[in-house]
């Protein structure tokens, strides 16, 4: 083994590790959002909106699903371009948005039930 590749190592499983822990938050953000719709009234979002944002959000999951699973499939390291991460992202933030406008419209949400953090190698 080489100096150059036992250098590498570290970086492979924290890069493994970062990008594990981001599928993760954005699978539970994807759910949580479906979620949010099942609750979200018509004077908080029109039905139209909801199955709009709905579809984007089973499309966005079933990305995610494929990028895990390429992930898995894969023996080297790999990384998702920021093309893929963007619009999820985004994702994300309407998600928050939403989730704040219920609060605003005193709609009761359910409590977050956090997933368990991936354990980082080594540690």
């Amino acid at each position: 083994m080489s100096a150059d590749s036992s250098a590498q190592e570290p970086a492979a499983e924290l890069l493994e590790h970062l990008l594990g822990s981001l599928l993760s938050d954005f699978r539970f953000w994807f759910e949580r959002g479906e979620l949010l719709l099942d609750l979200c009234p018509d004077s908080v979002m029109a039905p139209e909106e909801r199955v709009a944002l709905r579809g984007e959000l089973e499309q966005a999951r079933r990305e995610l699903v494929a990028a895990t699973s390429l992930r898995q499939a894969t023996p080297a390291p790999v990384a998702l371009a920021m093309d893929t991460l963007a619009p999820w992202h985004q994702l994300v933030m309407r998600v928050w948005s939403l989730s704040a406008c219920l609060r605003r419209s005193g709609v009761a949400l359910p409590q977050l039930s956090w997933p368990e953090p991936p354990a980082f190698p080594g540690l």
